[in-house]
């Protein structure tokens, strides 16, 4: 099965099953999706966002960065930008990828935002079969 075989409706509910927040902003720096995790965004979006340019989307103090990240990623200096912050009393990981198509051409960014609080206090491991 490939991802061609998938209807939107259920490639979304698969996005939105994600406990991170995912956003893709295309090749012109346009937001052009956003998911919608069941426990609630970190940084909310809302419809509107959709359509704008991604610097208009962060505080300004943060666009000169923004902009650094998708230059990077644009003519192939860069291939991951991640950076982890205090936000809310919770430690909070922001993971930016470069999109590209089988030909190696930039088609967009996709932005990763997850809570890591609790990951950071993982120690020993838990084994599939330990779940209950």
């Amino acid at each position: 099965m490939n991802l061609k075989e998938l209807s939107i409706e259920t490639i979304e509910a698969i996005m939105d099953s994600l406990p991170v927040d995912v956003s893709f902003v295309d090749a012109q720096d346009t937001v052009k999706f956003f998911n919608t995790p069941k426990q609630g965004r970190i940084f909310p979006r809302t419809k509107m966002d959709l359509g704008r340019k991604v610097q208009n989307c962060h505080p300004p103090k943060s666009v000169d960065k923004v902009n650094a990240i998708l230059n990077g990623f644009k003519n192939g200096t860069m291939n991951e930008a991640i950076f982890w912050i205090d936000f809310h009393g919770k430690k909070i990981m922001i993971s930016y990828y470069p999109v590209k198509n089988e030909k190696g051409e930039y088609l967009g960014t996709l932005e990763v935002t997850q809570d890591i609080t609790e990951i950071k206090t993982i120690e020993g491991e838990k084994r599939l079969l330990d779940m209950k």
